[in-house]
């Protein structure tokens, strides 16, 4: 490591209790997607003790922390940190006015967000990056609360559910060159990243009649019944789907009536449809739209099927062998990069910023449990806080020194799926979608 790079971790490790503070701070106080206020402020104020220029308020909680803004001509590389949560209830952190906990780990990435910021806006490492640097906390990564996110939608707040999704939408990456982006990782410390699913996401509300169920059922439309019916025909939809394809279709019911003596009139589920393709992702939504008509049909009952563009499928992307030569002076643990040819059933949002730049994606351990259930916990801070912070801060500095000439060749041998912004949108904008049928008016 040269002097610069030993005066980064020096920095690092002089206010890792400071680091470590804040990241228990935000794991302890989660707050779900676009509803990210407090996380938003807390990061803001931290960028503003290293002296940064701050935006905020993009895409609603978004937060934006410059760094050599007089170089961006040069190159402009971007930290990603997501500030959003999980609704588990039940997790030994979880915050109890929201119910949301950081069982993706999701704080550490911050941790290493606000720990680059502190240690390359320290003057003399400042002086070393030929570009500027954006620390950028995004929201929203996590795709639940969809009927929230409908309504944010409808009344004009945002366009699409996923944060990152959004922050294209408006433009937020258009000043942005490549990224470098971090997850927890119950395997330890990876490097690189294989292919995700992609996903489209559905609000389905199934109208029925209200009745009493006891003494004139036979005057009721049963919504619910409907909804039952909707999911077995999707059950049995699901030897249609290829192996290879990844499909996931994963609804939960989110109202399924009001009283348990009214036959009920209304059912709402969510549902996000997943593949490993755009063509599987079209075929699997389509047959679970046919499987709700259905169910509405044989009941008699209406439907409303809201459709909203989710994420694109993550693409392969190699970790730059200087930086993975980097990694492995930084800490005595085992390295491994993920095999490219690595596919997973999940989704991120990461995926559709790859399809515009190159992102860079770091895994670190220190954590226990399993994603996204209730027993994650962070069990070596050091690894999952401080080295992250480490490799944030590091990369930039030897993406960014001498010109920017790692930053400036990756960039180059990049071919992205879009040109443009506009190409995105307009793409991301054929997924949206509401279809209405009533058939309660139609004889027996």
């Amino acid at each position: 490591m040269d002097k610069t790079e030993k005066k980064i971790v020096e920095l690092i490790e002089k206010d890792r209790d400071r680091l470590i503070a804040f990241a228990d701070d935000i794991y302890n106080h989660a707050e779900l997607g676009y509803k990210e206020f407090r996380t938003s402020r807390k990061i803001r104020e931290f960028f503003e003790s290293c002296s940064l220029k701050t935006r905020n308020e993009l895409a609603i909680t978004g937060v934006k922390g410059y760094l050599n803004q007089g170089k961006k001509d040069v190159f402009s590389l971007a930290l990603l940190g997501e500030m959003d949560a999980l609704r588990i209830p039940n997790h030994a952190h979880a915050n109890p006015e929201t119910g949301a906990a950081h069982c993706c780990g999701h704080h550490a990435q911050l941790a290493g967000l606000v720990g680059a910021a502190l240690a390359l806006s320290d003057p003399e490492v400042a002086k070393q990056l030929d570009g500027q640097v954006i620390f950028f906390a995004v929201p929203a990564e996590e795709y639940g609360e969809v009927e929230f996110k409908n309504s944010l939608k409808a009344e004009g707040k945002i366009a699409y559910g996923g944060g990152k999704c959004e922050l294209i939408r408006i433009g937020e990456f258009d000043e942005i060159d490549a990224c470098l982006a971090h997850h927890t990782s119950p395997l330890g410390i990876e490097l690189g990243s294989g292919s995700n699913n992609g996903f489209v996401s559905k609000v389905i509300e199934l109208k029925g009649r209200a009745a009493h169920a006891a003494g004139a059922p036979e005057n009721g439309i049963n919504a619910l019944s409907a909804a039952t019916l909707g999911l077995s025909a999707l059950a049995l939809n699901r030897e249609t789907f290829r192996d290879q394809d990844s499909v996931r279709v994963h609804p939960i019911l989110t109202k399924g009536g009001d009283l348990v003596n009214v036959v009920p009139n209304r059912t709402v589920l969510e549902t996000l449809v997943r593949a490993k393709t755009l063509d599987a992702i079209r075929d699997a939504a389509a047959k679970t739209d046919r499987s709700f008509m259905a169910g509405a049909l044989a009941l008699g009952a209406g439907y409303e099927i809201s459709t909203m563009p989710g994420y694109l499928p993550a693409l392969p992307q190699a970790f730059p062998e200087e930086l993975a030569e980097m990694v492995r002076e930084l800490t005595d643990h085992p390295v491994s990069i993920v095999d490219p040819g690595f596919h997973s059933g999940g989704s991120t949002d990461v995926g559709d910023v790859q399809h515009l730049m190159p992102v860079y994606t770091f895994r670190t351990g220190g954590i226990t449990g399993s994603h996204h259930q209730s027993d994650f916990d962070v069990i070596d801070r050091e690894e999952t806080y401080i080295l992250t912070a480490k490799i944030f801060a590091v990369s930039a500095y030897r993406l960014l020194k001498e010109k920017a000439a790692l930053a400036r060749r990756e960039r180059e041998a990049y071919r992205p799926v879009f040109s443009s912004r506009e190409e995105y949108v307009s793409f991301m904008n054929q997924f949206d979608s509401v279809k209405k049928g009533d058939y309660s008016n139609e004889s027996a």
